[in-house]
């Protein structure tokens, strides 16, 4: 037998199990495997999805992958790579950066794995679907809330990482908003950033740095989610300006809710992440199994319109928390701290 011919029966044999192995992989469109790669599971907001989707996607018979990029996005691609080798079915990612994973996600589709955006819209990359909120209007019920208790003063805008889309389109909103009062001069913007990787020990250092040069003439901070929010107050308490500033909020933190019960934080966006989560799972399961979901909108993502379910948020403040209680997303003791 010559070399050339073993090699030849080599391959020849070893094709049937690759074939085995990839068939196994995608054995059953009722048992589908799920791939959920979340940005970073290190925030509290990200452990409820990962929870409730799990939840969820086992209901309907299919089984999950959970990854965290931990707020690397070097990371995260390796990570859906992994999951692309290990022959998922879909693939549900939240995406740390929204701008780097288009390489990645044209393996995943080439390899028929279904690919869904969660909660953040993956730009410049083709999908199969996006589930989130209508975070256009999370930004415009951020400034509102603060509009309706601040009407005039001077603002500071306090986004969140600019590699994050939503943060984006939160600004977006928040501007749909603020930008017609600053026009008629009843409130003044004085400055505005962005927060590196939503990182709330930043988001203080920016306000730290905001009050110090306005001389802590500020009366309002339009925060883009609870984190941010907190290192706002943070920043605002050594001054002793905590109560007396409004800020605003998103996701419903635990600490956040507790600083709206307070007074120290105007409002907060409460966005019902069992609703997202199963809305998700439902999704991507019925993609796998070929079936058409219930769309409600679509959006362009640089390359092309994607399918999208988008879901209402709702605006928390002091007035309204028992929402949360009814809803069983927290206890009224958790609320309270006890």
């Amino acid at each position: 037998m010559t070399l050339s011919f073993r090699r030849l029966l080599a391959c020849a044999l070893a094709l049937p199990a690759a074939l085995s192995a990839g068939a196994a992989a995608h054995a059953s469109k009722e048992a589908p495997v799920i791939g959920f790669s979340i940005d970073d599971l290190r925030v509290e907001r990200w452990t409820r999805d990962r929870d409730y989707f799990v939840q969820a996607a086992t209901a309907l018979g299919a089984k999950v992958s959970v990854q965290s990029a931990n707020a690397n996005e070097a990371r995260q691609i390796a990570q859906l790579e992994n999951l692309i080798a290990e022959g998922v079915d879909a693939l549900v990612i939240v995406p740390f950066n929204s701008k780097v994973l288009s390489n990645v996600i044209a393996k995943a589709r080439k390899s028929g794995i279904k690919v869904i955006a969660y909660d953040r819209l993956i730009l410049g990359a083709p999908l199969d679907a996006y589930v989130s909120f209508d975070n256009v209007k999370v930004g415009e019920m951020q400034a509102q809330g603060v509009v309706d208790v601040v009407p005039k003063g001077n603002y500071y805008l306090l986004g969140g990482a600019s590699t994050d889309n939503n943060a984006r389109l939160f600004r977006e909103g928040q501007m749909n908003v603020l930008k017609p009062l600053a026009d008629k001069g009843d409130i003044k913007i004085v400055g505005e950033q962005w927060t590196p990787e939503w990182d709330p020990s930043k988001a203080q250092a920016i306000i730290e740095n905001a009050l110090n040069a306005n001389d802590n003439n500020i009366q309002a901070i339009v925060a883009s989610n609870d984190g941010t929010a907190g290192g706002a107050i943070q920043a605002l308490t050594s001054q002793k300006l905590a109560g007396k500033v409004a800020v605003s909020g998103q996701d419903a933190d635990l600490a956040g809710v507790r600083r709206v019960a307070a007074g120290t934080q105007t409002m907060t966006i409460y966005k019902p992440l069992k609703s997202i989560a199963s809305t998700a799972a439902q999704v991507a399961v019925e993609l796998v199994q070929g079936k058409q979901p219930a769309f409600n909108a679509k959006l362009d993502n640089g390359k092309g319109q994607v399918n999208s379910i988008l879901l209402k948020p709702t605006l928390l403040t002091r007035d309204n928390l028992d929402i949360l209680v009814k809803d069983g997303f927290y206890t009224a003791e958790q609320i309270a701290g006890k």
